[in-house]
């Protein structure tokens, strides 16, 4: 066994060196996932003369949706499988079998091979994703103030893999062929399998933690199973803030639909006379995530007492992401009214730049503060759960999807910025209610 005071500091910026075994693992599987997000929806619209199937939009926002989401809401699966049968760190290295598995089957030129292998993929992530930030949360010791910082830093490792993504697989998709997209996504996560295997020694700290916990409940009343009313007032909390991440990631996983064909359709690929596929507009958040994590990260240490309490943070997020939809309303009101005329790229960066300012406030805080909210025992099931935010998210940013075509984009953009609007001012009324469920946690 090893020590965990051998490996609780020296990784990144002084975090245990597990979080760099965590951040790889993320990184790889993320560039698989938005390399081939970044042109699925693209693949499914395009005229099968074209080497696409052809599909309208509706039908394509309708599977997009339902696979996006799936892939969210398998986590609460993926929990379980974690909790009663395979543990944390198995169940992040079938999960990524099944989707390395699941982008090379997508790389054969077959309607069936497609939705099996968006069915492998579905699987996969929910077994990996909420076992991987399981993981990162037990890397430290209850009280740690490293943790909201270690989060963060993960979060830049998800988005170099959003970031490189995009760029390698999308350009292969739109430039050589859509099944050498599939298969470039295949080959990032079998890298991150491998450097994963290699660096299990480094997590077993995290691990001995995870194995410990239901024994330090054993004086407990709650051996049997039964939670007690301290628990269930965090988990009310944790289920409060679920409803308003699923209303947040439904307006910023347009990204991959509505915004996706609005690049495609109406916005210049083209910036200082350098031409690029429109897959690569999803490059754009994850380089500001880059960027502005570490400012993220400091600030909230910075802040100390001062900083805000993880529902504040939430509703910072909402007005962000209500605020990125504002401010494409004139650039869509001028596409479409201009005949043809492409609108600048530049509307989508800002866009951009104020949805990852929002996802910076809510979704690593989110992850964060599920790991500490909820009974240990249960701590699978309640990431899985917190993940069924991002499914339900996503089937309505598919939703929102079907309507590209039969609504104009200014009252579709328009009505995205109110709903988020609106959602940030209930869930700032409700700081303190929330905060009292929370029982002192931040």
């Amino acid at each position: 066994m090893v020590d965990a005071r051998d490996v609780s500091h020296g990784g990144l910026a002084g975090h245990p060196r597990g979080l760099t075994t965590l951040f790889f693992i993320e990184m790889w599987e993320r560039f698989s996932y938005y390399g081939m997000r970044a042109f699925l929806f693209l693949y499914m619209v395009t005229p099968l003369a074209a080497g696409g199937m052809g599909l309208s939009d509706g039908d394509a926002a309708s599977i997009y949706g339902t696979y996006t989401g799936s892939a969210w809401g398998a986590a609460i699966f993926g929990g379980l499988i974690a909790d009663r049968l395979l543990g944390q760190y198995r169940s992040v290295l079938v999960g990524g079998c099944l989707i390395t598995l699941g982008h090379f089957t997508l790389a054969l030129p077959s309607v069936p091979f497609f939705y099996g292998g968006l069915a492998f993929i579905a699987i996969g992530t929910g077994l990996l994703k909420a076992n991987a930030s399981t993981l990162v949360g037990s890397l430290y010791e209850k009280g740690d103030p490293r943790r909201d910082a270690g989060f963060s830093i993960f979060y830049m490792g998800i988005n170099s893999g959003a970031l490189l993504g995009p760029v390698v697989a999308g350009y292969l998709a739109q430039r050589v062929s859509w099944h050498a997209g599939f298969a470039a996504a295949g080959f990032g996560m079998l890298i991150g399998l491998v450097q994963y295997a290699l660096g299990k020694k480094r997590l077993q700290p995290a691990l001995d933690r995870l194995a410990a916990q239901p024994k330090e409940k054993s004086g407990d009343v709650n051996v049997s199973g039964r939670l007690t009313v301290e628990e269930w007032k965090r988990i009310a909390a944790v289920t409060i803030l679920f409803v308003f991440a699923t209303l947040f990631w439904g307006a910023y996983e347009q990204a991959g639909s509505t915004l996706t064909l609005f690049a495609d359709r109406y916005t210049r690929l083209d910036v200082f006379g350098f031409s690029f596929p429109s897959s690569w507009f999803q490059t754009v958040q994850p380089i500001f995530v880059i960027l502005l994590a570490p400012v993220f990260a400091w600030l909230w240490i910075r802040l100390g007492s001062r900083e805000p309490s993880s529902p504040a943070k939430f509703a910072l997020g909402l007005f962000f992401m209500s605020l990125s939809f504002a401010v494409l309303i004139p650039a869509a009101s001028h596409a479409q009214s201009a005949g043809g005329v492409r609108v600048s790229p530049w509307w989508l960066v800002v866009a951009y730049f104020l949805s990852e300012l929002g996802e910076l406030c809510l979704s690593p805080v989110g992850l964060s503060v599920v790991t500490k909210l909820a009974p240990a025992r249960i701590l699978g099931l309640m990431m899985g759960v917190w993940f069924l935010s991002n499914a339900f998210g996503n089937k309505l940013a598919g939703y929102a999807a079907s309507f590209f075509s039969t609504t104009p984009l200014p009252t579709l953009f328009g009505t995205v910025a109110a709903i988020t609007l609106a959602t940030a001012i209930v869930m700032t009324v409700l700081l303190k209610p929330i905060r009292g469920l929370m029982g002192g946690v931040r």
